[in-house]
């Protein structure tokens, strides 16, 4: 269960996503994501889909990988997972669509993913 932006400049890309949930000024802030304490994982910030689940990011040569990682209290379930994924999808089409060429989710369990 992983979300995957096809790009260049995969830490570029993960930097501008920091920068968007960070910034201060409202126009074009990304407002429905948030960053652990730690920074290293991201999760929704609505009432009804916040912790649900955690997305961890890391860079490879050619992309952006997200990794869904479950919370502590329970597993993540498919309407949980269709969510998470799709919306990332949706937030970084919306604000980052010249960014990559490509994104995918994949159906199943990936192997960094931590859903069960």
């Amino acid at each position: 269960m992983a979300v995957s932006f096809l790009t260049d400049t995969p830490k570029t890309l993960l930097n501008k996503f920091d920068t968007k949930i960070d910034q201060h000024e409202a126009k074009g802030k990304i407002t429905t994501w948030e960053r652990s304490e730690d920074g290293e994982y991201y999760t929704h910030t609505s009432d009804e889909w916040k912790k649900k689940a955690w997305m961890k990011p890391q860079t490879k040569s050619d992309r952006l990988v997200f990794n869904i990682i479950k919370p502590k209290s329970s597993t993540v379930t498919a309407t949980v997972y269709g969510y998470y994924h799709g919306h990332l999808i949706e937030t970084f089409l919306n604000h980052f669509d010249t960014d990559f060429t490509e994104a995918k989710a994949t159906a199943k369990a990936a192997s960094d993913d931590y859903c069960g």
